[in-house]
């Protein structure tokens, strides 16, 4: 039995033991106590009954039903545990802004939608053993019922519920952000961890174990790997794990001196991850499993931090992203980091993190949310607020995991949904470790070359053709020793897996024109037509066509490109040099559903946000070639010693032009003359013609 449940004290335990008692009481009671007001009534029985299924579920758990249950009862109780937030259910459910706004009104509804929502974070809570952190949810839900039946048969005043909803995250704001750093950064004993460890994983059973939304892509994926042969299920594991190493190897770190990692993953993977996790230990590597609570102590992003099941419902986590605007203010947000930096000094073992080795997963249909109407979205005020929270938190991060010396790495491998056969499956998991392993010498020849004709130039220019209207001028770094030094990086296989990119940072001033991709999926979601307009290195303008309303295009882009930050530098400039990626992703129809990491490979690219050094610029590394990378740093981030704040943004994000959408990348010399590297699509620079093979296999 992997449930373990972390002890609470016995006022703890009290608690819980009345706020269990009562919430059973709720369901019933409360048609009689609301009787004036049946709509709210209802929300109140339907989040109660919620909240007693996963209490139900706790002692199912405490008393071994997960090893006793057949397969398809826990398939079953797993479903039922997101029953409501299914897409085909969500229209009514009260965890839908637009739902709740509509039967609960426009005052009520938004904060009793946050608060539903918010409750179901108990599920992952009581299956990771953590009650005591569900304890104050089912307070939260218990105050706030209280707040309504106290008043009845009159309603209580509005802005009492968000006095109750911002005391609550003020008062466990320390409490919640020692619990999420700690599962982070150091723990290596969670449930994720014993499961990867002690699993029998002949039978997908085990992946109930986790309170995780399970699918088909789960269950087929680990039947996959279980089949897959041990060679070659070691050369995913090793390339994965051998990159984490690299990447301190290639950048002077010591490995040595760190005590601890953090590993994400999917489930269905366990059995890559279980040699990744031996690995780590011989490294002498401590491995965490981070996972993701939905609720309003965090900020949320789409993509999904941590170990990961099937998502229920995209929309329902992009609906409720900015929950907190209910209650966001200067002195919550300064509360907040408060609380950050209490819970970096309750874990002095952070300064030992070595960083995240992150298996992401592709395949499902890629996600294009609705424009919700009810959904919370911070004012002007709020998206400044967030902005800075964002800053300081980052901050704190990096200073407490001393982040110029920890490192990562990153590695993508497709879903069985990619896939309309188990057959076709196999072939896309094999092209896709072959794009995974592919030989980074001969990689790093030919983008040796790249980088040599890159030294020469003033600036470069790119053009988009076939419909793309890229038309960019990107200021390089001058060079004032080109024998020992480099504006680009040469990038293999390291922490960015697969091989096969040159990039740099970028000079701000002189840097101008428009990027634009006729469609592009970024931090989990879809851009149809995304455009970017730069005017000295700074983000001026941008739109894309994902709403009729070029508003709501705007605020999308603000909210998940921007993270509310105006005039966002370009951090990198970037050549994709993975041709072998482009043509197979092609050829098997995943192109639309790549992940930027991959993608990022298959064209030249450009990231807004921090710079690829932001806090290593100190860092002295070199290419393979010997010479040393100088071009590390832009005007915002050489204020990082006097303005820290100022000087980084804790965003990075990579928008590829795909070869077939681009007509010309030219180096241009500070004489005008000029270099092609790339026409039409293809790559034209002497010594790089190998780079053009794949097309001609497709």
């Amino acid at each position: 039995m992997f449930y373990r449940e972390d002890g609470m004290d016995e006022v703890e335990a009290e608690r819980f033991a009345l706020a269990s008692e009562r919430i059973r009481e709720v369901p019933e009671e409360c048609v009689e106590r609301l009787e004036a007001a049946p709509v709210f009534a209802e929300y109140f029985r339907r989040t109660a009954q919620f909240l007693v299924m996963a209490l139900e579920e706790r002692d199912f758990l405490a008393r071994g039903g997960q090893d006793a249950a057949e397969e398809g009862e826990l398939a079953a109780r797993n479903r039922a545990l997101y029953e409501d937030v299914l897409p085909e259910h969500y229209g009514e459910s009260f965890v839908n802004p637009e739902y709740a706004a509509e039967k609960l009104g426009g005052e009520y509804g938004p904060v009793l939608c946050a608060v539903a929502y918010e409750m179901r974070s108990v599920v992952s809570l009581l299956y990771q053993g953590a009650a005591a952190h569900a304890l104050i949810r089912y307070e939260l839900f218990l105050e706030m019922y209280g707040a309504f039946t106290a008043a009845a048969p009159a309603l209580p005043a509005e802005k009492d519920l968000r006095g109750r909803l911002r005391d609550y995250l003020s008062d466990y704001a320390e409490y919640e952000s020692e619990y999420e750093q700690r599962m982070s950064l150091l723990d290596d004993d969670s449930l994720a961890c014993r499961i990867v460890r002690e699993a029998d994983l002949s039978n997908p059973r085990y992946l109930y174990a986790y309170g995780e939304y399970v699918t088909a892509d789960e269950t087929g994926a680990a039947s996959f790997l279980r089949d897959l042969p041990e060679e070659r299920l070691a050369l995913c594991a090793d390339t994965f794990t051998e990159g984490y190493r690299t990447g301190f190897a290639v950048t002077g770190k010591d490995l040595s001196k760190k005590r601890f990692c953090s590993v994400y993953y999917h489930l269905g993977f366990e059995r890559m991850m279980r040699r990744a996790f031996e690995n780590f230990d011989r490294m002498g590597l401590r491995t965490a499993t981070p996972f993701e609570v939905p609720t309003l102590f965090r900020r949320h992003r789409s993509d999904r931090v941590g170990w990961a099941g099937a998502d229920a419902n995209p929309q329902l986590r992009f609906d409720h992203r900015e929950d907190d605007a209910l209650v966001l203010d200067r002195a919550l947000a300064g509360r907040r980091i408060e609380a950050l930096a209490a819970a970096y000094e309750h874990l002095p073992d952070a300064k030992y993190y070595a960083g995240p080795a992150v298996l992401e997963v592709f395949g499902g249909a890629p996600f294009t949310p609705a424009d919700v109407p009810g959904r919370i979205s911070y004012d002007e005020t709020q998206t400044g607020i967030s902005a800075s929270f964002n800053t300081k938190a980052y901050m704190l991060y990096a200073k407490a995991v001393v982040a110029e010396e920890r490192s990562f790495t990153i590695i993508d491998f497709p879903l069985p949904s990619i896939a309309d056969t188990p057959a076709r499956y196999a072939d896309v998991f094999d092209a896709v470790i072959r794009i995974n392993t592919l030989d980074y010498h001969q990689y790093q020849e030919m983008q040796a070359r790249l980088i040599d004709a890159l030294n020469e130039a003033d600036h470069v220019e790119v053009k988009g053709c076939r419909g793309n209207r890229t038309d960019l001028v990107v200021k390089l770094f001058p060079l004032t020793d080109p024998e020992h030094q480099a504006i680009f990086e040469n990038c293999v296989a390291d922490v960015n897996i697969p091989v096969g990119e040159v990039f740099t940072t970028p000079v701000l001033e002189g840097t101008h024109g428009l990027l634009q991709v006729s469609s592009v999926y970024l931090e989990g979601l879809r851009f149809e037509d995304l455009w970017l307009r730069f005017e000295d290195g700074r983000v001026t303008d941008y739109g894309c066509a994902n709403f009729t309303d070029p508003a709501q295009g705007r605020r999308y882009i603000e909210e998940n490109i921007l993270f509310h930050h105006t005039g966002l530098p370009m951090g990198e400039c970037a050549i994709g040099t993975n041709t072998t990626a482009f043509v197979l992703a092609r050829k098997y129809g995943m192109e639309a559903k790549l992940p930027i990491l991959i993608a990022e490979k298959t064209g030249p690219h450009f990231a807004v946000g921090d710079t690829c050094y932001s806090n290593e610029e100190d860092n002295r590394t070199f290419n393979p070639d010997g010479k040393e990378i100088v071009a590390k740093e832009n005007s915002v981030s050489c204020r990082r010693k006097e303005d820290p704040e100022g000087a980084y943004f804790g965003c990075h994000t990579d928008i590829t032009i795909p070869y077939d959408e681009l007509g010309e990348y030219t180096a241009v010399r500070a004489d005008g003359s000029r270099i092609p590297i790339i026409r039409d699509g293809r790559f034209v620079l002497p010594g790089t013609e190998a780079l053009n093979k794949p097309f001609a296999e497709e």
